[in-house]
């Protein structure tokens, strides 16, 4: 194997769960709720319903659970249907460097493997803790998008490193699961350009389902090839230039630090990770500014990547969708000063269409900030300035609630969990579901947690 990949390999292969920190058990834990939450939310709309009538055809009697159903599935359709109601509204966590990712995504496949081998709940957590370490890391090694590559492709390598450790692979074992993920399953960036589609919340779903796959087939005996990471025609060359930007964070992996869960940002709102700290500027500025009718020029100052990923294609300045809604800047600022809030309801169509958001979205512009540039992946700074007829009132936030620099505590993410679920979940199984996820560690079998999600 060559030097990078061999040390990955190792790297998967040598965690422990008595290495993990209370801090990363405590973090797997919140990020495992905070992804039922999201996906509950998301569990009436279009995707997430045509998922489920997907893996409706495709039940399996010991397989894992359809989350909000009593439906049971194979783990890889597990992994497509809940994956794309987790990721659906954008509501997910997220990690922003060379490369954006949201490591959660990751999270519904390998509960989904689980159940269906049998698995301990502290064998999920360090198989979610030693995924998001890969993930993360390849985050700060490179950029996909750079290349016309999409995201995923680094969730999908982090979710074949999980399933990996999962399963208690031998060496051999985990080097042919990544690669028969990695070499025939590349995500194109296309995903996020323009008007988006419904396969913008499914994208990741699918990466992670491809990984499952890649798993399984191994279970059963497959190899993979050789050289999938530095090899002439490998993932390197292919999707990453040729070059890593910082290749020493691989080989400086440690087993005894599988920590980077802790480095990544549990969303307060549901939009695309760059507008976060915008919406918490737009809030602020509604302390002083008590009715929108009075606003007649917005200007929006962001980053450079903020720019050109939610920004610069001009989809996002008159959304059709709410795919393209939820990723575009200037709808999100313009959303966020009419209503004093984001929710789910505000990409509805209704909304999308609502004359006052409209008026502010042409009353805006917006500019990349060479200044703010600078404060990028640090934190994720916006600077949003309102004209009314006789005053101007500004606000930049740089770390928005939930960032890795400003945390939310346990208690703000039940109280997330709990509104996202309220309408389909009493009080008292809401209370019980976040009971049993935080002590996930003490389960033998996880899935008599999944079977109660039921709505």
């Amino acid at each position: 194997m060559e030097k990078l990949e061999k040390q990955i390999v190792d790297y998967i292969y040598s965690t422990k769960y008595s290495d993990l920190t209370s801090e990363v058990i405590d973090s797997v834990q919140d990020r495992i709720l905070d992804s039922i939450g999201v996906a509950i939310a998301a569990f009436d709309d279009d995707a997430p319903i045509a998922a489920r009538q997907y893996a409706s055809n495709r039940t399996k009697v010991n397989g894992s659970y359809i989350w909000g159903t009593d439906i049971k599935v194979d783990s890889e359709t597990g992994a497509f249907t809940n994956g794309t109601s987790v990721r659906y509204l954008d509501y997910n966590d997220t990690y922003l460097s060379l490369e954006p990712l949201h490591p959660s995504d990751m999270i519904p496949g390998l509960i989904s493997l689980s159940e269906e081998n049998n698995k301990s709940g502290k064998d999920l957590i360090l198989a979610i803790a030693t995924g998001y370490e890969l993930a993360v890391n390849l985050c700060d090694v490179a950029s996909l998008r750079k290349y016309g590559w999409d995201h995923v492709s680094f969730t999908g390598l982090g979710a074949a490193a999980g399933a990996s450790k999962l399963l208690g692979f031998s060496k051999d074992q985990i080097r042919s699961t990544l690669a028969i993920y990695s070499i025939p399953h590349a995500s194109m960036r296309q995903t996020r350009v323009g008007e988006l589609s419904m396969w913008k919340g499914a994208a990741a779903a699918n990466a992670v389902r491809n990984a499952i796959f890649a798993a399984n087939v191994v279970k059963s005996g497959f190899t993979g090839p050789y050289d999938f990471f530095e090899g002439e025609m490998g993932y390197v060359n292919q999707l990453l230039g040729g070059k890593l930007i910082n290749p020493n964070i691989l080989t400086e992996m440690s087993s005894k630090n599988t920590s980077r869960i802790l480095d990544t940002y549990i969303k307060k709102w549901p939009v695309e990770y760059h507008a976060q700290s915008a919406i918490d500027a737009c809030i602020n500025l509604r302390l002083d500014i008590d009715d929108t009718k009075k606003i007649n020029r917005i200007e929006i100052e962001t980053f450079d990547a903020a720019y050109e990923i939610i920004a610069k294609d001009p989809e996002k300045w008159d959304p059709k969708t709410r795919e393209t809604a939820d990723h575009s800047l200037p709808y999100t600022v313009a959303a966020a000063l009419a209503d004093n809030i984001i929710t789910q309801n505000s990409f509805s169509q209704a909304k999308i269409n609502d004359p006052e958001i409209k008026r502010l979205l042409k009353a805006s512009t917006l500019n990349e900030n060479a200044e703010l540039s600078k404060g990028y992946p640090d934190g994720i700074p916006n600077r949003i300035i309102v004209h009314t007829n006789d005053n101007v009132y500004k606000s930049e936030v740089k770390y928005p609630r939930g960032h890795a620099n400003n945390k939310m505590d346990r208690s703000e993410i039940f109280n997330k969990f709990e509104k996202n679920t309220l309408g389909k979940y009493s009080e008292s199984k809401i209370k019980d579901i976040s009971y049993k996820i935080y002590n996930l560690n003490n389960f033998e079998s996880i899935s008599e947690i999944f079977m109660e999600l039921k709505i």
